[in-house]
């Protein structure tokens, strides 16, 4: 049985790495939200806004008009009034629902220990600072 330091993980890419550049740009607050938003199929952009908690309709039509540009989504603008545009996953950009799945299940099967870590940081930044005085 092979252990994590038996395996030999990518190092980050370099700074002007073309990776680095894709990894920065899917990887910024909001991108993987929409991503996995249209994951279930096309969405509109209100429809997107409410399901992204937090977003603004600023950040969400940058996001999307990145990801679009990136191939990562599709946008859709039907000739019908009112209009009527929806976004949806290209077949890359469905990828990366697949390869961030992963990701998103750590978060949250580790949660609580993230949760201890931070009150154990925090109380031991807390007596640092009683300590000083």
């Amino acid at each position: 049985m092979s252990t994590a330091a038996d395996r030999e993980l990518p190092l980050p890419p370099p700074a002007g790495c073309r990776a680095r550049e894709i990894l920065e740009i899917i990887a910024d607050k909001w991108s993987l939200y929409v991503v996995a938003s249209l994951g279930d199929g096309p969405r509109r952009f209100n429809e997107l806004k409410r399901s992204i908690d937090g977003i603004s309709q600023r950040m969400l039509t940058v996001t999307l008009r990145g990801l679009e540009r990136n191939g990562i989504l599709t946008r859709t603008v039907l000739n019908v009034m009112p209009p009527h545009v929806s976004y949806e996953l290209t077949p890359m950009g469905s990828t990366l629902v697949a390869a961030t799945a992963p990701l998103i299940e750590w978060s949250t099967r580790n949660l609580s220990a993230i949760d201890a870590a931070r009150l154990e940081y925090d109380a031991r930044g807390a007596r640092r600072t009683s300590s000083r005085r």
